[in-house]
């Protein structure tokens, strides 16, 4: 199961989806409620709780099993948030240019940005807009542009829970980082030295910016296909 970000939707993996598929795997890339397609379920109550309850109830009620988990970027903190409940149903869990919070850890905690300020200076309003992606391919860009939709700010402040830490976990971990991202001391490279350093994590890179899915979907799902 592959596990969107922010602002977008299931068809970021639109190009990953084929290629796994064609290799006979069954690809589920749901969208998140009040985001992409489901834009028009958005309201002050969607949150994190929301998104992790998505990808809880695919996984229970196509009851699957023994599945490799990707979350990308935003989608870190919904895998995370579902982990302790459908932790056995995980085989390998990936983290895709992701943030990777511990349990009390929210979104603009580990962007440094308070609620008042930077691209969360949001007043009364309840809906975060897009910020700007960079898109190899201009083809792309047009598709991906106008489909990227307003964020519900509860995702962003609502603390993720985690009752153990992902290491006592039995399946494997996997973090890739995308190696064109100047932010030396933002949240994804944060997350690449800590796991770096970890005996319990695999880690691998991918040679473009954030965007990986739709940059770079050959090379992503030649990962996953090694890991599944």
């Amino acid at each position: 199961m592959l596990v969107h970000g922010a602002w977008s939707g299931g068809y970021v993996f639109r190009r990953v989806r084929p290629l796994l598929q064609s290799r006979g795997h069954e690809v589920y890339t749901p969208t998140l409620t009040g985001i992409g397609e489901r834009s028009h379920l958005a309201s002050p109550q969607v949150t994190l709780t929301t998104h992790v309850q998505d990808v809880v109830n695919v996984l229970r009620y196509e009851d699957l099993r023994d599945v490799v988990l990707l979350g990308f970027s935003y989608g870190g903190f919904v895998v995370t948030g579902a982990i302790g409940h459908i932790g056995d149903r995980v085989r390998h869990l990936v983290y895709l240019d992701a943030f990777l919070p511990g349990d009390g850890d929210t979104l603009v905690g580990l962007t440094g940005r308070p609620r008042a300020d930077g691209v969360l200076a949001l007043g009364e309003q309840w809906l975060v807009p897009p910020i700007p992606r960079d898109y190899e391919d201009a083809a792309e860009e047009a598709f991906a542009g106008p489909r990227r939709t307003p964020h519900p700010a509860g995702c962003f402040t609502e603390p993720v829970r985690l009752a153990r830490p992902l290491e006592e976990y039995p399946f494997g971990r996997t973090y890739v980082k995308a190696t064109d991202d100047p932010a030396a001391d933002g949240p994804f490279w944060t997350a690449a030295r800590r796991v770096r350093s970890s005996p319990a994590w695999n880690y691998r890179e991918i040679a473009t910016n954030h965007v990986i899915p739709v940059n770079r979907p050959d090379e992503l799902a030649a990962l996953l296909l090694d890991l599944a």
